[in-house]
């Protein structure tokens, strides 16, 4: 199965602590799997830890976290080469592609070196559908905000994104980032950009939003659009996902 429309829903979120494990999957881990159209088997996704560094411990908490939501999960390492032979084949046999937070910079550097991008776009329009939180949120967009290269926030430009947005994470963690969308998108830098707080995914069909979901009460999603010399901002309520099975 694959979705039926080209999907994507890359959030802020998607983790939470498990009972006993260190990691589960929430709500907008088991939507994504659900926009994929997988049913009558296990579902499969891919799990890319190339923002830190292909992090074994993490990748570890990865699969603990799958094996209790009842998912297949094969992981996507690049370091020091890629796991899988055929890396195309390994990416198209899945239904969500998943891609962790960490560095912007190196996530966008690494990926384009071991041509994923292309990859990735093709899988896409097979109907894999693509996931992320963070970095991994970014990347399907055409840039953001990032502190990649210190602790000043900055904008990224170069993201390969199939959408035509900025896309700004972790807004309501960070008091940094709201003016640091706000700013580059009033002087063009970024174009009109999607922003989240932590526990929201924005949902893309093609390249059209079509909802914001999310894993919390409160919590939202805002488009940031240039008007004259200046930003103006729309809050988006979330539509409020079910807890994921326990």
């Amino acid at each position: 199965m694959s979705a039926p429309q080209p999907t994507i829903v890359a959030t802020s979120g998607g983790h939470r602590v498990g009972g006993r494990t260190k990691v589960s999957f929430d709500s907008l881990v088991h939507h994504a799997i659900g926009r994929s159209g997988a049913h009558g088997r296990r579902p499969r996704g891919m799990y890319a830890g190339t923002a830190i560094g292909d992090a074994e411990f993490f990748t570890a908490r990865m699969s603990e976290a799958a094996r209790v939501a009842g998912f297949d999960l094969t992981p996507l390492h690049l370091f020091p080469m890629p796991n899988p032979e055929d890396v195309e084949g390994a990416v198209l046999e899945q239904d969500v592609v998943r891609v962790t937070g960490g560095s912007v910079a190196d996530l966008l550097a690494v990926r384009r070196v071991h041509g994923l991008d292309g990859i990735l776009r093709r899988a896409r329009r097979a109907g894999v559908v693509p996931s992320g939180a963070g970095a991994g949120s970014i990347r399907w967009f055409r840039g953001g905000t990032t502190d990649s290269s210190g602790p000043r926030l900055r904008p990224v430009t170069n993201a390969p994104g199939p959408l035509p947005y900025g896309n700004g994470v972790h807004h309501d963690v960070d008091p940094g980032r709201r003016p640091l969308v706000r700013e580059p998108v009033a002087d063009g830098t970024l174009p009109g950009t999607h922003r989240t707080d932590d526990g929201v995914g924005p949902v893309h069909r093609g390249t059209e939003l079509v909802e914001a979901v999310g894993e919390q009460a409160g919590k939202a999603a805002y488009i940031v659009r240039r008007d004259g010399d200046s930003a103006v901002e729309e809050r988006i309520e979330p539509r409020r996902l079910p807890a994921p099975p326990s």
